[in-house]
């Protein structure tokens, strides 16, 4: 079943254009997903009652240590997506290399394009594009107190203790 829902951008986009073909809404969200936690699966959930599909681009693992730094990411790109797939909430995941997901979100075309609330509207890449293709953006907030940083320096506290 996980396998199913891990698609390669190209297959992303024609599993993606039949469903709109058949009047589902698309909703589309990205990010490192490097160890999965409570935040995360809120935040998905949320993102996935935008719509009728939720698809999210997971940033490869030379994504994430250009964009976090040595020692990241934690998890492998492999298991980070299915880690995700696994998620109710989720209907499609799909690896890019980029530091942005602009040329994924242009191949999905999504009616929704979701991110958290940290970002300011005009931030949030993609954005344009899908406004101006009469889509929405959201700003989902964040869970309190829940972060793959704080969480990272909650096991090195631990483990020196």
């Amino acid at each position: 079943m996980l396998e199913q829902k891990i698609k390669r951008a190209d297959e992303l986009a024609k599993a993606v254009a039949s469903l709109k073909r058949k009047g589902k809404k698309i909703v589309f969200t990205n990010g490192c997903f490097d160890i999965i936690h409570y935040g995360h699966v809120k935040y998905l959930e949320k993102a996935r009652g935008a719509g009728d599909v939720l698809v999210v681009g997971i940033n490869s693992d030379k994504s994430v240590r250009r964009l976090k730094g040595k020692g990241r990411p934690v998890v492998s790109e492999k298991y980070r997506a299915s880690l995700v797939a696994a998620l109710e909430s989720v209907d499609f995941v799909t690896i890019f290399g980029e530091d942005t997901p602009a040329r994924l979100i242009r191949g999905v075309k999504p009616d929704v394009l979701v991110k958290g609330a940290d970002w300011k509207p005009e931030q949030i890449v993609g954005a344009d594009f899908v406004l101006a293709s009469g889509g929405k953006v959201l700003a989902i907030p964040f869970e309190k107190g829940f972060s793959t940083t704080t969480l990272i320096k909650n096991i090195a506290k631990a483990r020196s203790a």
